[in-house]
């Protein structure tokens, strides 16, 4: 699946949303008392309450919440990985 398939049903207000979690992500990785499988987690809860906060409380708001983290996570590992082949070749 292409990025711009995802990012067509985030609604572009979320851009902050995507970028908060990936730094949440990003922290929560750098933080050795917290276990890897949690952190996917963790962006997605975090994603959903601000994105309510931000959109108000309505079904359409979780999931772009659930939209936004899941957007940073998979934006995160696109670049891991992408990083991982140069490494290899």
């Amino acid at each position: 699946m292409e990025w711009s398939v995802i990012w067509e049903l985030i609604d572009p207000r979320l851009v902050g949303v995507v970028a908060a979690c990936w730094a949440v992500g990003f922290i929560l990785k750098s933080t050795p008392a917290v276990p890897d499988w949690t952190i996917v987690y963790v962006v997605v809860i975090v994603a959903v309450l601000l994105t309510i906060w931000m959109l108000g409380w309505s079904a359409d708001s979780v999931v772009q919440g659930v939209l936004a983290g899941s957007f940073s996570v998979y934006g995160h590992q696109v670049v891991k990985q992408t990083r991982s082949i140069g490494k290899k070749n």
